[in-house]
């Protein structure tokens, strides 16, 4: 069936619910109208949530203060009880609230406690700019937060991904980070019925490809593959790699798709993946390289606001195929 990225994790969302009485989702305004004269159930800025309160019930569907602090360090509690908590950070701009939560408790509960207690929580929130919501809205943390031993992260790009991630990162037990692009909360894709699981750390052959390879992440995959297009009428066939999970990373694909084509490039709306890549590429796969490795993120300043601006601060399409024709001579 045919959906999109929100309905695929409301569906998601649901079917987790229904499995298991101890997965529980709390956040800010996850509820949705409470008190506006709106009703309740509208699932929150990006109607994730939908519904969820009307059929689990408000001790399970726990709209939060605004207070990240709190409703994270509540996550953190839960899951140390026995708990699943789903928690929403409506952006991952906020984390600099409660970042002390998240990687000086719930990413090291599990080696400080010996492995007795573990840590069954995801964290969802957004990323990414396009939309003029300002530099303090709009940032792409991903590269930052899989610095973090402990953390597991997962950037989706497509509908099935999102999904399938969602499910699986409930059952482990070390906090992940399901990291959703705002900007790609209606784009539509086939998914299963079932919401398969997405195994964490396992990438995927977006598109195959002999002369570069693309790593990219969430929309990037999308603005990768729209360049493989372009330059596919040139001749020049780009394999694309999404690796879905960016913590633990699935090298493995990386370096059996650079071993074919011999080039990098690197795509992302973030600071710190890319360098991540080249770096363990340079380390692990240096004889397969027949050129240095390029990447193409942003401006390092903070996001514009202003529309302009911020389309200037973004990795372009003209920036990838610009660095693609550099890498394999033309």
């Amino acid at each position: 069936m045919m959906l999109s990225i929100s309905e695929a994790l409301n569906k998601a969302h649901h079917q987790l619910m229904e499995a298991d009485e101890r997965v529980i989702v709390m956040g800010e305004d996850i509820v949705g109208g409470a008190g506006l004269g709106k009703g309740e159930g509208l699932g929150g800025v990006f109607g994730v949530t939908s519904g969820l309160v009307d059929k689990f019930g408000a001790n399970r569907v726990i709209d939060t203060p605004i207070s990240e602090t709190a409703f994270v360090g509540m996550g953190i509690g839960s899951a140390m009880t026995g708990l699943k908590p789903i928690v929403e950070v409506m952006f991952c701009d906020f984390m600099g609230v409660c970042f002390d939560q998240i990687f000086n408790q719930a990413a090291k509960v599990r080696l400080l406690s010996g492995g007795r207690i573990s840590m069954p929580m995801v964290i969802r929130t957004t990323l990414g700019a396009g939309d003029s919501s300002g530099a303090m809205h709009s940032q792409a943390l991903h590269g930052l937060l899989a610095t973090v031993p402990g953390l597991k992260v997962a950037c989706p790009s497509n509908p099935a991904d999102a999904a399938g991630l969602l499910k699986t990162a409930l059952e482990d037990n070390d906090p992940v980070i399901l990291m959703e692009h705002k900007g790609l909360y209606s784009l539509e894709g086939e998914v299963a019925d079932d919401l398969p699981l997405i195994p964490l750390g396992e990438g995927q052959v977006i598109r195959e490809g002999c002369d570069i390879t693309i790593v990219a992440v969430s929309r990037m995959v999308h603005v990768a593959n729209q360049v493989a297009d372009v330059l596919a009428q040139d001749g020049v066939e780009v394999e694309i790699i999404d690796p879905r999970t960016i913590m633990p990373l699935d090298m493995n694909l990386i370096l059996k798709s650079v071993q074919k084509t011999g080039k990098l490039l690197v795509v992302d709306e973030s600071f710190g993946f890319a360098e991540m890549v080249i770096s363990r590429v340079s380390e692990e796969g240096f004889g397969a390289l027949k050129a240095a490795p390029k990447k193409v993120i942003p401006l390092h300043t903070p996001i514009p606001y202003a529309p302009d601006l911020e389309q200037e601060w973004l990795p372009s399409k003209a920036q990838v195929v610009t660095a693609v024709k550099e890498l394999v001579g033309e």
